[in-house]
């Protein structure tokens, strides 16, 4: 009890000199990254030096996960800080209605939204992949400015386009961009915003979304020969993505550049995260962690994350703190000391970037889902998971503490602690399906 006491007074007194100057935000989230596909997490071959620097300037995190192991349901949970499912977005959206399978709730609140109605320059450059038109066109969702790509993933990283339609936009103007690389001109485009902000009084909030290393896997070919030359002996498609990689390393690099150049980088949280893990058919590695994108084991779920936040979150620290990608909107609001009453499944674990002393959320139910003709979903509570990833209802139980890369199904040894988690998932997923997740075509044409 004590030590909770101390903690909250900690919390109240940084709030207190945080309200002082609110900082700016870079969310930057990249796109199906391997859990050991940086140098900062273990890799031997990838270098990134950028992401690794900016990793150590703050905090970085080992038992980060995504809300879910594809792309939509992950950002929309991020965007709300609600369960996917709770917002209507269960699995990805897409261009046709045949095999689109989500529709982000018009009514649902985003951090853009907050954030611009407490005066902050709200803008989004790079992938959105949460709807076409209207009304989840991302100017109407709280962004203020909207420079970057509608749909979900590219065909090709030259041409922008997708099922053959071009989906580059600036707001509302479709632009002609074709023969720039995509990661270039997200880059490009970030620094442009960054530097417009200074004109304006308000702090900015940017997220920065790149669609690397999301496949196809198309590297500048600079860096696909560097990284043969340097790794003669490595697979192809280890060498496509990690070009891709070291790529997006540099450019990311380019962003962090711009906010020295400008003087702002002390007053700026730079968050990094990924929207799930990455495609081992791709050349992603995931370490030893099991499974990868598409499947809800960790190796689909966990996610590198750092914050930096120069003389607030302490330089070299590693966290093995358990927070996912819905905790990111509560958290950044009350690291800018917004007080915001609507309703977030997410909790905020400002004091363990502060202070490195949060108590794990160890009775709270976190639940991952997919949905794609049928739902693969997973529950964790505490150290033990659930895991239903097959159409069949085949359930497996884990302890990660004891079992962290989910070998040994422990649902006939457990039978109570599997009969509990069960119930748990049961009632959720039976909320979720009450929830509509599909556009107004898709209802018509049924």
């Amino acid at each position: 009890m004590l030590h909770k006491s101390f903690t909250l007074l900690l919390l109240l007194l940084a709030q207190i000199s945080l309200s002082n100057e609110r900082p700016n935000i870079l969310f930057i989230m990249v796109d199906d990254l391997g859990s050991r596909d940086l140098s900062a997490y273990g890799s031997k071959d990838i270098q990134t030096p950028q992401i690794d620097q900016l990793m150590d300037r703050g905090m970085r995190f080992t038992q980060f996960t995504a809300n879910s192991c594809v792309c939509s349901p992950s950002r929309a949970a991020f965007l709300t800080g609600r369960n996917q499912d709770m917002v209507g977005v269960p699995g990805v959206v897409r261009t046709h209605d045949h095999n689109s399978w989500g529709y982000l709730d018009p009514e649902a609140v985003t951090i853009a939204d907050v954030f611009k109605s407490n005066n902050y320059r709200t803008s989004l450059i790079g992938k959105w992949h949460l709807g076409l038109q209207s009304p989840n066109h991302p100017n109407e969702r709280g962004f203020e400015i909207f420079h970057g790509f509608l749909g979900d993933m590219m065909d090709d990283y030259w041409e922008h386009t997708r099922h053959g339609v071009a989906y580059m936009y600036h707001n509302s103007t479709a632009v002609e961009t074709k023969g720039t690389h995509a990661t270039e001109l997200f880059t490009n485009w970030a620094i442009e915003e960054i530097k417009q902000a200074q004109k304006d009084p308000r702090p900015f909030f940017q997220f920065l979304s790149y669609n690397a290393p999301h496949d196809p896997i198309h590297p500048p070919k600079k860096y696909y020969e560097y990284f043969k030359k340097k790794q003669p002996n490595t697979s192809e498609k280890r060498a496509k993505i990690g070009g891709l990689i070291e790529h997006l390393d540099y450019s990311i690099g380019r962003v962090l550049d711009t906010l020295n150049e400008l003087e702002i980088d002390k007053n700026t949280l730079v968050i990094f995260t990924s929207d799930n893990g990455g495609k081992i058919k791709y050349g992603a590695d995931n370490g030893e962690l099991r499974a990868d994108k598409t499947h809800m084991y960790e190796g689909g779920l966990r996610v590198c994350t750092s914050f930096t936040w120069p003389e607030k979150i302490r330089s070299k620290s590693l966290s093995d703190f358990r927070a996912m990608t819905m905790d990111f909107m509560p958290t950044l609001l009350d690291a800018v000391n917004i007080d915001y009453s609507g309703h977030m499944d997410g909790k905020s674990f400002l004091p363990e970037l502060l202070f490195g002393q949060q108590e794990n959320f160890t009775k709270r139910k976190q639940f991952y889902t997919w949905l794609q003709i049928y739902k693969k979903h997973a529950l964790r509570i505490d150290d033990w998971k659930l895991v239903n990833n097959s159409k069949k209802s085949q359930y497996e139980l884990f302890n990660l503490k004891n079992d962290p890369f989910e070998k040994k199904d422990l649902s006939e040894k457990h039978p109570e602690k599997f009969s509990d988690m069960r119930k748990a998932m049961d009632a959720y997923l039976s909320k979720a399906n009450q929830i509509n997740w599909k556009r107004p075509s898709q209802k018509k044409s049924q």
